[in-house]
């Protein structure tokens, strides 16, 4: 039998108690005194990536696409967990683009990888069932012609709500853009988008401090 001790590496001299052929132990109620190493992270889609370029998609990509985007991180890892989108029209119908007719070509939702890879999410998101099936149906609720449509969320109009959670996908911290790389999450604008009262997404998740 080789005997060993865990003791308390800071110099306490605590050592670990085992009865009953058990080892002891219990949950401590409050978090450990070490130094934090995420960062909440949240920010909207913008047309030039950073958190000050422009945010509202309802524009015309139909002739030259128009990309809105999250970028890296110079020195962190970034962690995307959920993207949540919101459609906001009168009148909405999950056939159609809001209350507009379903888009001939849709929009694309893709991710760049640091060494240049393309991974297209969805490739043709035309109407506002798409985009709820891509989330999967989530968050579900409402029932019949109201099902998955919110009232009056924003000026009085509806909304389309889905939220995409990558750590459905890719447990369990989601989807990774490497630092200081061309990694980029993005949604391309391929029609005219410009009917409806209001179109964004938002990313939210953390950055990993070295």
């Amino acid at each position: 039998m080789i005997k060993n001790i865990i003791a308390d590496g800071m110099g306490s001299g605590n050592k670990v108690s085992v009865k009953d052929n058990g080892l002891l132990v219990s949950q401590m109620g409050y978090p450990p005194k070490i130094e934090q190493k995420t960062e909440v992270f949240r920010q909207y889609f913008t047309d030039d990536g950073t958190s000050t370029g422009s945010n509202i998609m309802k524009v015309d990509g139909s002739v030259t696409n128009v990309d809105f985007w999250i970028p890296t991180h110079n020195d962190n890892d970034r962690y995307i967990t959920a993207v949540s989108f919101l459609i906001n029209d009168g009148g909405i119908l999950l056939e159609k683009f809001g209350a507009v007719n379903a888009l001939a070509n849709g929009c694309v939702f893709e991710y760049r990888k640091e060494a240049g890879k393309v991974i297209t999410i969805h490739d043709s998101l035309t109407t506002g069932w798409d985009f709820v099936r891509m989330c999967m149906g989530y968050p579900a609720f409402g029932d019949g012609d109201s099902c998955f449509i919110a009232g009056k969320v924003l000026g009085g109009s509806d909304g389309v709500i889905p939220v995409f959670r990558f750590l459905d996908v890719l447990p369990p911290y989601g989807l990774m853009l490497a630092a200081g790389t061309r990694a980029r999450l993005t949604l391309r604008i391929r029609d005219d988008c410009t009917g409806v009262d209001a179109f964004n997404a938002i990313a939210y998740g953390f950055d990993r401090i070295p």
